[in-house]
């Protein structure tokens, strides 16, 4: 009856923990995957600094992707109308100082500038870059997981 009752608690653990990781991967595909994003753009008088695509960093990873188009203003990235990422929990908009950007090691000992958590997995968003950053030395925006420390997508930018 005593080993019964500790296989019974020790079951319970550990079927609790598998559920509760199956549970944070799974939320984001089932009560996330349908949020798009449709903010306006900047003011059509501020100058384009950069512009740039989001590549899929690793083409054996169906789950990590990311495509469409980004563009820097002097205070403002917006991830335009086409972009897509893959869900997944805790994305967030990154300014990275190297390009190109190819591995998750990339981002993982750079000084990067966080500009948020992502706000949608689709469709167009606008991310503040703080005053006095200068644009130059960050040659990439990455969409980074910071739940599991992954690439998600990045994005190498064309100074104009």
């Amino acid at each position: 009856m005593k080993k019964a009752i500790i296989w019974f608690v020790v079951g319970g653990l550990l079927g609790g923990a598998a559920g509760f990781a199956v549970g944070l991967f799974v939320y984001p595909y089932i009560f996330l995957a349908d949020i798009v994003a449709a903010e306006a753009p900047p003011d059509p008088s501020k100058a384009v600094v950069a512009t740039g695509t989001f590549i899929h960093a690793d083409p054996d990873d169906p789950v990590h992707y990311g495509k469409g188009k980004v563009t820097v203003y002097a205070d403002t990235v917006r991830l335009e109308p086409d972009f897509e990422v893959g869900p997944g929990p805790k994305f967030h908009v990154y300014l990275v100082p190297k390009a190109p950007i190819k591995s998750s090691d990339d981002v993982k000992g750079a000084m990067y500038i966080d500009l948020g958590r992502l706000r949608a997995f689709k469709g167009a968003q606008n991310y503040a870059i703080p005053k006095g950053v200068d644009l130059k030395k960050y040659p990439s925006v990455v969409i980074w997981c910071e739940a599991f420390g992954v690439l998600i997508s990045p994005a190498t930018l064309s100074f104009k």
